[in-house]
């Protein structure tokens, strides 16, 4: 049996030594040619590293050996030895100039990718100069000298780029990559890979500084499966994630969710249908407002290979994915998608629009219609001939946190930081931190937290208090007014109003909210409730406030209110007393006109009696200027 093996390997070889003599090539040494067929039958059974020798061999015995020149550019190409693949195929351009003009795209691929991008659009557009190429490739070479020119530009206009290396508290010789941070910057959770295992991490800011990292959680990370590609909601109770190959999943990798329980996880879970297909759905980015979910598929429908959808939460689940359309999607790739708390400024990778070769990080806002513009690249050095992903940013946008194996480190990938240029930042973001608690006993409480924007009378978030810590934390974009409800069932409910229109800092908003009991005598001032300067018809952006007023009242149907008006001290005294007495009237006439019977409420005026401030500066006599309500009877 051996024997005849034997046989049959030598007939094999003898045939392809008889073949490659009968073809016409460029040389005619017997020696060049044996080592070229060589070559092509290790290239068959995948022996690469033998057919580079084997080809050296063959322009050893012949350097103007084209066909030799040209095999060992393809094979050096596919292994990614692109320096010596590129003096192979210049080589072959050299001996003959119209061997196969299928050379030129490929040397222009891989000299992009070796940052060589002038000779690159000369080589490129040589192909382009030949008749009948496909529009395939006609396409993908256009693309290439787009990345070529756009390139040489960024060269020129290099961006400040200071990556600095986060440290030992965070990087070891392991790989560290995709860092996220919540919104006030004190914890980061980030993937390590230890071996081939994949698990998340976390570290959290003390003085300023970040702490040693520590294992996530034995209920999210998994001894035999990945985790990976996660997404932080901004106040750090809610995290999104991949998860591949589990058993609960609809295809290789999926999207799940956990939630923070106490100081752990609570058992994470798919997103399940409609989100999650037997296809790959990976990377997500969750809205500020936890409404939102942009994430990377291959499903059908898309425009190329991976492109970034985006799902919408409502009261009956998450949405049919939304493609996010050609003004983000290419034909090529678009991964690693990163929305600011801002909703409006889009990070990504894509080696689809013009960059500096492999995946770059892009910028899109979103447009004054409602569309998503153009793509800005990052630009030099932020990208490279390399690979970028994975950005992702600060909720204030002044700097961002990426993953690198290019700059020293502590070994393999490790997170860095840098201050990001001023024209690539989002819109100015800052965030209201507070605590709830009993305002007689000071026990933290789980309450429902609502922020509106007033102008558009829509929620822009709505999550619970913690439990254990009464904790609370949500993001504000610049340029709106905001107003604040926290409400639990026992209790008035907590009204306030931050106005961030001019805003140009980033000062966090740090807020303590004792609620009273529903008690005889106590009160809440209403701080969404607005009239103009000396009238009593409600604003349109006190909609939100008098409906949470009714349902308060629906909910404590047995409740009795008085409702107060009061004025600063400026003008007439009778007039004042007028006055608030008109705008008490018009809340009581709107709380009529929705269903609270008026036996259950009382309005007066008390102008400017019972100050909660000195009437001395302009602050002072805005606070005095209110509508409250008070239980009268319960």
């Amino acid at each position: 049996m051996r024997k005849t093996y034997l046989l049959l390997i030598f007939l094999v070889v003898l045939s392809i030594v008889a073949f490659a003599q009968q073809r016409q090539y460029s040389t005619t040494d017997k020696e060049a040619i044996k080592y070229f067929a060589r070559a092509n039958q290790s290239i068959d059974e995948y022996l690469y590293d033998d057919a580079i020798t084997q080809l050296e061999q063959a322009i050893k015995a012949d350097p103007k050996f084209i066909e030799a020149h040209a095999q060992l550019g393809e094979v050096l190409r596919m292994r990614r030895i692109y320096k010596p693949a590129i003096n192979q195929f210049l080589k072959v351009i050299e001996l003959d100039p119209e061997y196969n003009r299928s050379i030129y795209l490929k040397v222009g691929e891989i000299e992009i990718t070796s940052a060589i991008y002038e000779p690159a659009q000369h080589h490129l557009e040589k192909y382009l100069s030949y008749p009948n190429i496909t529009a395939q490739n006609q396409a993908y070479a256009h693309k290439l000298i787009a990345d070529c020119k756009f390139s040489i530009q960024a060269l020129n206009h290099p961006v400040a780029f200071v990556p600095i290396n986060m440290g030992a508290e965070i990087n070891t010789a392991n790989d560290e990559y995709l860092p996220v941070a919540t919104a006030d910057e004190g914890t980061l959770i980030f993937t390590r890979k230890i071996d081939s295992n994949e698990d998340f991490y976390k570290s959290v800011k003390l003085n300023n500084n970040w702490q040693n990292a520590e294992y996530l959680s034995n209920i999210i990370n998994t001894p035999m499966f990945n985790e990976g590609a996660q997404s932080i909601s901004q106040d750090g109770k809610y995290l999104f994630f991949t998860g591949c190959n589990r058993p609960d999943g609809l295809g290789r990798c999926d999207i799940y969710i956990a939630q923070k329980n106490g100081d752990d996880w609570a058992k994470p879970f798919s997103l399940g249908n409609p989100v999650n297909t037997s296809g790959w759905e990976a990377q997500p980015s969750i809205s500020a407002d936890g409404r939102t979910l942009y994430f990377v598929s291959n499903r059908k429908g898309g425009y190329g290979g991976y492109d970034i959808w985006k799902s919408t939460l409502s009261d009956k689940g998450w949405s049919v994915p939304e493609n996010m359309g050609p003004e983000i999607n290419t034909a090529y790739d678009e991964q690693s998608p990163f929305i600011h708390p801002d909703d409006s400024t889009f990070y990504f990778c894509s080696n689809g629009w013009p960059g500096m070769g492999g995946k770059d990080l892009f910028i899109s806002r979103l447009g004054k219609d409602g569309k998503w513009q153009k793509p800005e690249n990052l630009g030099y050095p932020i990208n490279s001939s390399g690979d970028e992903n994975g950005l992702t940013l600060t909720a204030n946008g002044s700097y961002a946190f990426f993953s690198s194996n290019n700059l020293k480190g502590f070994g393999g990938y490790d997170i860095y930081t840098f201050e990001l240029p001023l024209s690539l930042r989002p819109n100015i973001v800052t965030y209201i931190k507070g605590t709830v608690a009993d305002k007689n006993t000071k026990a933290p409480l789980e309450a429902a937290v609502e922020i509106i924007d007033l102008q558009k009378n829509n929620p822009v978030f709505q999550d619970y208090s913690s439990a254990e810590s009464g904790e609370f934390l949500a993001t504000l974009g610049a340029g709106k007014n905001y107003g604040l409800n926290i409400s639990r069932e026992g209790y008035l409910f907590y009204s306030d109003n931050f106005s961030l229109i001019g805003l140009k800092d980033k000062k966090a908003f740090n807020i303590s909210v004792l609620l009273s009991p529903i008690e005889v005598g106590n009160k809440t001032i209403l701080k969404n409730i607005f009239f103009n300067t000396n009238k009593f018809e409600l604003k349109a952006e006190s909609k939100a406030e008098l409906q949470k007023l009714v349902e308060f009242l629906q909910l404590n149907p047995t409740v009795k209110i008085e409702i107060a008006g009061y004025t600063d001290n400026v003008g007439n005294e009778q007039a004042n007393v007028t006055l608030s007495e008109k705008r008490a009237n018009a809340v009581y006439q709107y709380l009529s006109a929705n269903g609270i019977v008026a036996t259950r409420l009382v309005y007066k005026g008390y102008g400017e009696a019972q100050p909660i401030a000195p009437n001395t500066t302009e602050d002072n006599r805005a606070l005095n200027r209110r509508t409250e309500f008070m239980i009268i009877a319960k």
